[in-house]
């Protein structure tokens, strides 16, 4: 049996992105979501969900432009801080001890230590509610080469973060437990 839990925003699972952006004056700034996906295939486009309080909100909406920065597991910390504190007070690539790189595609930075970097160009704002959904289309994806095996990401050797929303903690990716588009038709 079942049992309801009402309205809320559980889904499994979660991504934890590190959204990457330039304020008014350059500076780079980097913040953590949870709120995230791909939304199109054709133009290839992500998207995420900010509040319009968060600092990050203002710098998109300002330079229409942002970075989608996969953490992996190695990086845990550094990316739930990045959650935890505003950019408006801190200077979180400095206190982090990461690297912000400049893109060359999209007004926005990203970090040198993330395996895998989405540069975006805002495309679409949606208000929600409390959220603002901002759509970007990929303009390039960069990814370490280490992580790749035979042309493609190694979801393995990338090791990603997932949020558990109900519990408030993070997790690692599991076994795979089949191809897609393939197993299903051996039933």
């Amino acid at each position: 049996m079942k049992k309801s839990l009402g309205a809320k925003t559980l889904i499994y699972p979660l991504p934890v992105w590190v959204v990457g952006t330039y304020d008014k004056e350059r500076k780079p700034n980097v913040a953590t979501i949870a709120w995230g996906g791909i939304c199109c295939s054709d133009p290839p486009c992500v998207a995420i969900s900010l509040r319009k309080a968060t600092y990050s909100y203002g710098n998109i909406v300002e330079r229409k432009a942002f970075t989608v920065n996969v953490p992996s597991e190695k990086y845990v910390r550094e990316a739930d801080y990045f959650g935890t504190v505003s950019g408006r007070n801190v200077d979180k690539f400095t206190e982090s001890g990461l690297t912000s790189v400049k893109s060359d595609i999209v007004d926005a930075p990203y970090v040198k230590e993330f395996p895998v970097i989405l540069e975006c160009k805002l495309i679409r704002t949606i208000e929600i509610g409390l959220h603002t959904e901002f759509i970007g289309e990929i303009m390039d994806v960069k990814a370490d080469e280490a992580l790749m095996e035979k042309g493609v990401l190694d979801i393995e050797k990338l090791k990603p973060v997932i949020f558990a929303p109900d519990t408030a903690s993070y997790y690692g990716v599991g076994k795979n437990i089949g191809k897609a588009f393939s197993i299903g038709k051996k039933k």
